[in-house]
This record gives structure tokens, sequence and C-alpha cells, in this order.
């Protein structure tokens, strides 16, 4: 691919993630995508009738979905090849009833964290608020679903001015539930504050406000995504932690030919939280996903575990690049850097699932595609974290490894990665689905 292609790729990436706020945006966008490109979506609450070498996909509670191509080879010989990711990252969520009146002049409103994100960087940013919106429907067990975007800045999160507290540039203690409550407007004589957020979120939608049961929403930096460095060779943007490997993973998927396996991305949600949930890591759904195409093909359950035993798993999210202001932090040989090539993670208490036989795989991969291949291993006195391929292992025992891009201030409201790399790992997950 050229410099020409590669930027644009890489710009891509930044209008999904511009046009994707809140996971509910991600998944939506996922499938206009899909749809875009000849995939049929199916209902888990529906009968399944699939047809070979044809493309589906199949969502969770509006955040999670699993995108496929029914292979042409017997499903218990080829199994499936995945590739996993995640659609949430770090934030602030907004909490019910939130409006907050801060004397006779400001109208905040009340906020948890989600997650771990760098507090810090939420600080005098232009923020928005996007996610999903609950609606009094007819069937109680149903409530019709909404998404909002207000899109232009509507809050803001100030700093205290330096001059009221000196001691700030010598690290700073943030109180969640004092400090992160973002201002949303001025209070005058007609102002009203009770449900205000109700109010303007049925303003923007265009429907009654006492329609409006509950929410899931989010706050965001409307601030776009661009290209830095002198030679175009950086991606700045939030999310890039997860929304980067899911960019590519849908794109390798769609660019691909049907093979013998059957070719798997999906995107589970709540990665950040720990994968505990209906549609994160931890939970069934992409093992009941996989069970049911195996059934179209194959109907017993020796067939599902056979076609198991020949599967294989890419847990891809995004990975530590060495800073250069801290290398002490960093294992001593093992260092990763930016636009150096997709990260192959391990860890000896199996915080990553990678393994030497998962490791090699992944490695041949990358050499087959003609990719250069790095590997992280946290510094030996330093905790990381973990991420989907352990959680998922215990529902699918299956052969898998833990990659990423490399990449720096993970977990800020704004990251920073590598234009190479994005193209490198579309190279190998494109070959992963040959």
């Amino acid at each position: 691919m050229s410099d020409e292609g590669k930027l644009k790729l890489a710009t891509d990436l930044i209008d999904f993630i511009q046009a994707s706020p809140s996971p509910f945006h991600v998944v939506r966008n996922i499938k206009a995508a899909l749809i875009k490109q000849g995939f049929q979506e199916l209902l888990t609450g529906n009968n399944w009738s699939l047809q070979r070498a044809t493309k589906y996909f199949v969502s969770k509670n509006d955040t999670a979905i699993v995108a496929f191509v029914t292979g042409t080879g017997k499903i218990e010989e080829h199994g499936f090849r995945i590739i996993a990711a995640h659609t949430d990252s770090p934030g602030i969520k907004i909490k019910p009833n939130p409006e907050i009146k801060n004397g006779a002049k400001y109208l905040k409103l009340n906020t948890e964290v989600y997650g771990g994100p760098i507090l810090s960087t939420w600080f005098d940013r232009p923020l928005s608020i996007a996610g999903r919106v609950s609606i009094l429907s007819e069937s109680s067990f149903y409530p019709e679903t909404r998404y909002v975007n207000f899109r232009k800045p509507i809050c803001y999160i100030p700093n205290l001015a330096i001059h009221l507290n000196r001691e700030v540039n010598e690290g700073l203690k943030i109180e969640r539930q004092k400090m992160l409550l973002p201002i949303i407007s001025t209070i005058h004589e007609q102002f009203e504050t009770k449900n205000y957020l109700s109010q303007i979120i049925s303003e923007e939608l265009k429907i009654d406000a006492s329609k409006i049961l509950d929410y899931d929403l989010f706050l965001y930096d409307v601030s776009p995504g661009c290209i830095v460095g002198q030679n175009d060779e950086f991606i700045s943007c939030g999310k890039l932690d997860n929304l980067a490997m899911i960019h590519v993973g849908i794109q390798a998927l769609v660019d691909s030919d049907p093979i013998d396996p059957c070719q798997v991305v999906v995107c589970f949600d709540n990665e950040e939280v720990g994968s505990l949930s209906k549609q994160g890591a931890g939970s069934p759904f992409l093992r009941n996903v996989l069970q049911r195409i195996s059934n179209q093909f194959k109907n017993d359950i020796e067939s599902f575990y056979r076609a198991i035993s020949h599967s294989f798993m890419i847990s891809a999210d995004m990975a530590h690049a060495l800073h250069p202001g801290f290398n002490e932090k960093y294992d001593l040989v093992n260092q990763p850097v930016i636009n150096g090539g997709p990260v192959i993670k391990t860890n000896s208490n199996q915080k990553y699932t990678t393994d030497s036989d998962s490791s090699a795989v992944f490695e041949m991969l990358c050499k087959k595609a003609g990719v250069p291949v790095q590997r992280y291993v946290n510094h030996s006195d330093v905790l990381g974290g973990s991420t989907l391929g352990s959680i998922s292992s215990a529902q699918l025992d299956m052969r898998s490894v833990d990659i990423g891009n490399p990449m720096l201030a993970m977990h800020s409201i704004r990251e920073l990665s590598g234009v190479d790399d994005h193209h490198y790992l579309l190279k190998t997950f494109e070959e992963f689905f040959k």
C-alpha cells in the first residue's frame, strides 16, 4: 500500500471513531458497514437458516456484535478463525437524576467513572454527550430504543486556577464525586433544572420528555482526531483503545473471500470493567453463536467440540509502546515502539492468553504478510492489565494469542498510535483470513 493509501486508512479510522462516541454508536456503525457489504442480520430470538460462504452478523444489547462469513469446508474439520476486540473505552458516564444546582448560577451533571481513564485529561476539554435512550412503548418488556449524540460541545469540566491551587503541578488528587461533575449550563430566572437532561434529549430526538424512562449516556471529547508528526507518522485520537482494532478487523473481514474455516470478528463490550456482562467476553455470547453456526452444518455436539479444537483466536487489544521519558517502567529488552509493527503480548501469570504455540502462529502470519512483529512483557515489578484472550478462554478452550498495536497515553482522552502499524495489522488480519 502506498503512503497515500496508509494515510487514507488512518483517516478512515479517525472518521470511524469520530462517528462512534459510545459503544452503541460503534455497533450501529459496524452494522451499517456490514450491510453495505452484503452481510445479513440475524436475531438471537429467531430460527437461523445459514448457507455456506455467506455473510451474517448478530448483536447483543446494542453494544456487542459477531460478524462472520460461513466456511466452504466441513465445520468439524476446519473450525473458526476469530478476531476479538472490544467496543468500550474508559470514560465518564452520567448517573440517573443527574442535575445538580451549584449555588444559583451553574447546573452540573452527576457522573461516575467507567473503567480506568487518565482522569486529568478530561479537564478543560469541550465535551458532548452520546449513548442510548430507552423510551416508553406498548410492551413493558421491550422499551423503544433511540440513540442520541449531541455532537456540539455542551459540557465542560474546568480545572481550578493555579492561583487558588498552588500545588496543582506537584500532583493533584482527583476527587471523582466532587471534581468530575461537568458544567452544562448557567441558571437564569426562567430556567427549569428538574429533568433538564431529559428535556434537552427530548428536543434532540423530537420526542415527549415524559416518555424517556432511562438512558446509558457517556461524555466524550468533541475534538476530532488528526494525523501528527513531521512525516505524518502518528495518529492522535481518542478511543484508539480499542476502536483501532475493530476498524482493521472489520475491514479485513469484508475484504476477504470465503475459505474452508468460518471467518469471525467479535466485538465485545465491557472489557474495560472486567468483561463479566451478558455482552462481555466473559459471557457465553460468542460460544452460543459459534455453536449455532456449527449446528447449522453438523447438528451434533461432538462436531462443535471438534470445530473448537481446529479453531484459532486473535485477541486484538492495543499494546503499550515504549515511552521515551519512562524507560524504567518497561522490560529491559522487550520494548515495542510505534510503527515497529504489531505486538505479541505475553504474561506468565496468564493476564494474556499467549503461549509459545499461539505466539508462533501469529509470528508466521506476520512473516507471510511481510510485517514486522514486536513483543511486550511487563517489567517484573510493574503490574499490568488483562484483556479479552484469557477471559474468553474461560468460555472457549481454543488456541489464542493476545496482540495489539503499540500506543502511547493508553486510557488518556487522547491517545497516540502509528499510521504504519494500522496498515501492518490490516495486512496481518487479511493473511489470517486467507
